[in-house]
């Protein structure tokens, strides 16, 4: 009987190592802090650009979702919910005289497809704080189901503003726009940035802030040392049913019982 056992456990060796694709690795700490069977889900998404992880792989994380804009043209949300699209960031706004010209398609399209939704703002450092954010609620109705974004990174490429402010400045400007939003919709937005932008500027220090991080060859826990990220921004090249072309591919840090409780405002 004994042998038996043996010959058994090496066979089952043999077999797992013989196997190919991802394999379970370690998850962030909070991934499935409530789950006592956690089940491990690789996304199902294409990517033009795949990217071999290591250590931890995006697809550990069960909550899938998307940013768009006018880029991705009409999208079919039906689809892509089908697909397993669980949330969308919708760009609205940037600096202080332009608005997405999608923007309401996207948020008609996913709304009529149950798939839950955030605007975000893009952020230009030669307009004042409050002005953008007037813009912002001039464009985007009450009635999200998740909070919406402010996102911050710099601007090299703008034929109008590189200004490049100290981060003292950029943290005061980032409350003053959180601020006026929160008061106007109800729950304080998320502010997402890049790496570059994180480092120069130490954003990380705002208080009572989620953080959407972009690492599109890292994991967070890496790239970003010491910050706890509610999202995450791991490709730039998603291939999803439904959308035409690229698009950007994010995992929410948490459970699908976590995720209900934080979109439904629950910290």
């Amino acid at each position: 009987m004994r042998k038996a056992v043996i010959l058994a456990i090496l066979a089952v060796a043999l077999i797992s190592c013989g196997r190919r694709g991802p394999q379970p690795q370690a998850v962030e700490p909070m991934a499935f802090a409530d789950t006592t069977s956690p089940s491990v889900i690789f996304p199902k998404f294409g990517d033009a650009d795949p990217h071999d992880w290591e250590g931890r792989h995006p697809g550990l994380y069960p909550v899938h979702g998307l940013d768009v804009s006018r880029w991705q043209g009409q999208i079919d949300w039906r689809t892509a919910k089908a697909a397993g699209v669980s949330f969308a960031f919708i760009k609205a706004t940037e600096g202080g005289d332009f608005s997405d010209p999608l923007f309401d398609d996207h948020r008609r399209g996913a709304q009529a497809a149950g798939v839950p939704w955030g605007a975000y703002h893009y952020y230009y450092f030669c307009r004042p704080a409050a002005e953008q954010a007037r813009w912002f609620i001039r464009n985007v109705p009450k009635g999200a189901d998740l909070p919406h974004v402010l996102d911050m990174e710099w601007t090299p490429h703008s034929k109008t503003c590189t200004l490049r402010p100290d981060g003292e400045t950029i943290r005061a400007e980032a409350e003053r726009f959180l601020s006026i939003l929160e008061r106007h919709y109800g729950r304080r937005p998320i502010i997402y940035t890049t790496v570059d932008f994180y480092e120069d500027t130490d954003i990380a220090r705002l208080p009572k802030t989620d953080f959407w991080l972009r690492s599109v060859a890292g994991h967070p826990r890496n790239v970003y040392p010491r910050t706890i990220w509610r999202f995450w921004q791991y490709t730039g090249t998603g291939l999803v049913p439904g959308v035409k072309g690229k698009v950007d591919i994010n995992t929410f840090n948490g459970s699908p019982d976590i995720w209900a409780r934080w979109k439904a405002g629950a910290s």
